[in-house]
Order: structure tokens, then C-alpha cells, then sequence
């Protein structure tokens, strides 16, 4: 199907969707539909069994189990056969990247579909080559799942509709994201056991919140998109509706898990306890006293990691001050109390103070229908909402 092609309203279909994060799997069913919101009828969560140390190999194995049995689930559900699949993958699951395009000829040039995907193509190539180079891989290791025109410019003008129009000079910033061949093979494998579908569409977390972000406060042209997840925190840094550069650092939800366990010689699901105790304001002086120092020093690294991550994020004078934030409900306090410390600004060059904004369950209230007894998943609520809008 050409880059360029549009695509036609379809009928109300049962869509089911994956999210695959790192330190947990979910699912939703949503009825696509030809106009408006999507309803979703269906969604379940299901945690990553955390270890005291990561090893890759084990964490990866681990997290198809997971995948198995939500999908396994999902199908007992009772609300029939979807009519297509994606899944959403989430750090370190995938890479990416945005890729500029630019080309000029002396003579005027008519914008075409076949001009646009040979030029993305041979883009996307490249990125596979040096992705695979950098990590020392075979180019067959590695598979692009996600390819988005973000915009196209013809003559130094920025248009929706290139189609058909002459020009002389032309730049595109094209997004796209790849995966291991392997890790995306054994998704396949464990979806289709239980959900015997044709295909299983592939796309990035990223693209999904970016998109939905972008449409749900449309004054906003640029801004910070920051996923804390399990093991990971991305920051991608969107300037005139496009992506311009991506970084993540390996500090995440369970970084915190795994410091208090060890600092307050606890379990993990203690150390979950504490936290929430903590966060309500409800904990006892005694165990504040042995709380606050090994908090404060995990609150220290990660801002260390983050204003890192920012400087090295942009040559640009300043970083935009709006950071739409996505994480689990139980650390948006903390995390906000952390980025908004005076110790933030001195390291960073923003437009103006830090405005916050968290794609939460009160944020995205009303865009998507989800019936009554179903419970409220903020991630499969943005990747319901990019795939009924976008994915047409």
C-alpha cells in the first residue's frame, strides 16, 4: 500500500490491541467506528514479574510469558473475534528515529506518490543499516514496523496536500521505528495461538501518545513527551508538530522498587506499600526518618538522568517548556514534585517554567467511550484512541 494512499472509513470492527511495556502487558477490545469515539468493552493488565537484578534474557522471556497469558485471557473473553491486531510496544522494545528528507533539482519537479516512497524508502534502509551496524547486527535481525510522514515542505512552504504540486526543493521529516526480528516473531507466535489473524500490526508508543497529545491540546506546537515506564524513561522533544529528537535512560518505576527494597532492607511489594503510604502523606514519623534519605537519593539520580538526557537531547537555545507525561497513576506526584525542583532549572534552558501535563484518566475523559465495568487504562486508552483516529 503507497505511503502516500488514502485510506477508507470502515464499518464498526472489533479491534484488539496489545500494550507491551517493561514492567507490565495489557490488552483492550474496542469497537472501531466509522465516525467518533472509540468504545472500548474490554481491558486487562497484568504485571511483570520484577527481579532484584535485570538480566536481559530472563526479562525478555519473562515478558512473552506475560504477553501468553493476557493474550490467553483475552481470548476467553467472550467478546468474539477481532478483526485486527495491533500491538504497541513501549522502551526497550523498539528503536527510532526521525530521518529529514531533502532533495532539489534545478528544474521544477512534480510531488508524486512514487517520487515520495522511493525517497522513505531508501531512508528507511539507511536506518536499518546504521541501526544494525551500531549494534552490531545482521540487517535480517532487524524489521521496520512503523513508517509516519510528519510533514512535507515544498519550496520552503509546509503543506498537508503535496500531491500534484511542482517544486524545486523539498523536505520531509519522516518517523520510523524498528524492532529484533526475533522479539517480534515470538509476539507474533504468541497472539496468533490464541487470535488466528492474518496479521498482526506493529507500532511504537511513542507515535501513539505524540499524535494523541498533539490533537488534544491543539495550541500546542511544541513540547516534551516523557514515558516513565518500568525500566525506562523516554523523552521525545516535538518542535512544529514533529518529532525532532528522542533519548531514553535506563531509570524507571522499578528503579525506585528496587532502591527502597534494598535501602529499607524490605520486599518488593513492601517497598510498592511504602511508596503509596508516602505519597498520601499518611507515613509515620519513624519510618520517615529511614524513608526520606533513600528517596531523596533516588530522586537526586533520576533528575541527574533526566537533565543529562535533556542537554544532550538538543543543540537548540531552549527546550520546550509543556512536558506531556505519561506514567503510572501512583508516581504522577512524585515525579512531578521531582521535575519541578529549582535544581531542574539550573541545568536547563526552557522557554518559560515547566507547565505539566499528565495523559491520565481526567485528561483523556470523554474521548473514548469504555463501558461501565470496565476498568480505565490510560495507556490502552491513548493507543485505542491513535488506532481508531489514525489507523484508518
Amino acid at each position: 500500500m503507497p505511503i502516500f494512499s488514502k485510506s477508507k472509513k470502515q464499518k464498526e470492527t472489533l479491534v484488539l490491541v496489545f500494550d507491551i511495556g517493561s514492567s507490565s502487558v495489557g490488552g483492550a477490545l474496542f469497537l472501531r467506528q466509522q465516525s467518533g469515539a472509540p468504545k472500548i468493552v474490554y481491558t486487562l493488565r497484568e504485571s511483570i514479574k520484577l527481579e532484584a537484578e535485570l538480566d536481559h534474557q530472563k526479562f525478555f522471556e519473562t515478558t512473552m510469558k506475560t504477553l501468553r497469558e493476557v493474550a490467553g485471557r483475552m481470548c476467553l473473553s467472550g467478546h468474539g473475534k477481532p478483526s485486527e491486531v495491533y500491538c504497541v510496544l513501549s522502551s526497550p522494545w523498539f528503536a527510532s528515529q526521525t530521518r529529514v528528507i531533502e532533495l532539489e533539482k534545478n528544474v521544477p519537479f512534480v510531488f508524486t506518490t512514487k517520487l515520495a516512497d522511493g525517497l522513505i524508502e531508501k531512508e528507511m534502509k539507511l536506518f536499518q543499516e546504521e541501526h544494525a551496524k551500531k549494534y552490531g547486527e545482521d540487517m535480517n535481525r532487524v524489521r521496520a514496523i512503523e513508517l509516519k510522514t510528519m510533514s512535507t515542505t515544498l519550496n520552503g512552504y509546509k503543506t498537508s496536500k503535496p500531491y500534484g504540486q511542482k517544486a524545486k526543493e523539498l523536505e520531509m521529516s519522516i518517523f520510523i521505528s524498528m524492532s529484533q526480528e526475533a522479539l517480534l516473531a515470538e509476539i507474533e507466535k504468541s497472539i496468533i495461538r490464541h487470535f488466528n489473524v492474518p496479521e498482526i500490526k506493529f507500532i511504537s508508543f511513542t507515535m501513539a501518545s505524540f499524535a494523541v497529545a498533539r490533537d488534544m491540546f491543539v495550541n500546542q506546537e511544541s513540547f516534551l513527551l516523557v514515558n516513565i515506564g518500568g525500566e525506562v524513561t523516554d523523552i521525545s522533544m516535538v518542535k512544529k508538530e514533529v518529532i525532532r529528537e528522542s533519548i531514553s535512560f535506563p531509570i524507571g518505576e522499578n528503579f525506585i522498587v528496587r532502591r527502597l527494597s534494598t535501602g529499607l532492607k524490605t520486599t518488593f511489594e513492601e517497598a510498592r506499600s511504602f511508596m503509596t503510604i508516602y505519597n498520601e502523606g499518611h507515613m509515620a514519623d519513624t519510618i520517615l526518618k529511614k524513608f526520606d534519605p533513600v528517596i531523596t537519593e533516588i530522586r537526586t539520580e533520576w533528575l541527574r538522568n533526566f537533565q543529562e538526557s535533556l542537554r544532550n537531547l538538543t543543540n537548540d537555545i531552549s527546550i520546550p517548556a509543556t512536558i506531556f507525561i505519561t506514567v503510572n497513576k501512583d508516581l504522577a506526584d512524585f515525579f512531578s514534585k521531582t521535575i519541578k525542583t529549582e535544581q531542574l532549572n539550573q541545568y536547563t534552558l526552557t522557554e518559560s517554567k515547566f507547565r505539566m501535563l499528565f495523559l491520565s484518566l481526567e485528561s483523556l475523559h470523554g474521548i473514548a467511550i469504555v463501558k461501565d465495568d470496565v476498568v480505565r487504562d490510560p495507556f490502552l486508552i491513548i493507543e485505542s484512541i491513535y488506532i481508531n483516529q489514525f489507523l484508518r
